[in-house]
């Protein structure tokens, strides 16, 4: 047993390859305890396509749709792997895209109540395609380039079919948006 920052009882109930299940002051989650976060990146080609990825998930049983995302210094190859290196690095591993330039939009937790990740958000500019994707030898990863315009509809129809849409992508659209209109206004760092 070990102590939290604020003296409630830290109990570690379980450890996995990957995850760390505790118990705080009653409160139970999990975190990654190699990983230093996660990185999501939305990202559009020169003909304003959205870059998505689809994969199986297990803790879902089902293909989701994605923005391309990864961990943060997750090997002991990537430790102390700054958060925009790890973003260039996933897009390429996942998308076959390299940025000319990487934007952070914000960061925040994902899932409060059972996880202590945090994510943060590029926009990928200037993209270029340097390889073909799929992400890397423990992955099976589709990349879909899918007009802005045609999105929603699109993503209703892969539901139809049994996908799963993950919200990021809105959260990262949402972002992309407003950093754009700040940096074009000249008020935003973006």
């Amino acid at each position: 047993m070990a102590s939290s920052n604020d003296d409630r009882p830290l109990t570690v109930l379980a450890e996995g390859k990957y995850l760390r299940f505790l118990s705080e002051g009653g409160w139970e989650y999990v975190i990654r305890p190699h990983s230093t976060g996660v990185v999501v990146i939305v990202a559009f080609t020169p003909a304003r396509e959205l870059v998505l990825v689809e994969q199986h998930r297990v803790a879902v049983h089902g293909s989701v749709i994605e923005l391309p995302a990864g961990l943060v210094g997750d090997t002991s190859a990537l430790r102390g792997e700054p958060l925009e290196t790890a973003a260039r690095r996933e897009l390429i591993e996942e998308t076959g895209f390299e940025a000319q330039q990487m934007v952070e939009l914000g960061a925040g937790p994902i899932a409060v109540g059972v996880s202590s990740e945090v994510v943060t958000f590029f926009h990928a500019l200037g993209l270029r395609r340097v390889g073909p994707g799929g992400g890397d030898e423990t992955e099976e990863i589709t990349v879909h380039l899918v007009p802005l315009a045609e999105l929603r509809g699109w993503l209703a129809e892969r539901q139809r079919a049994g996908r799963l849409v993950d919200p990021k992508i809105f959260a990262g659209l949402y972002l992309a948006a407003v950093s754009a209109a700040e940096a074009q206004a000249g008020t935003g760092a973006g």
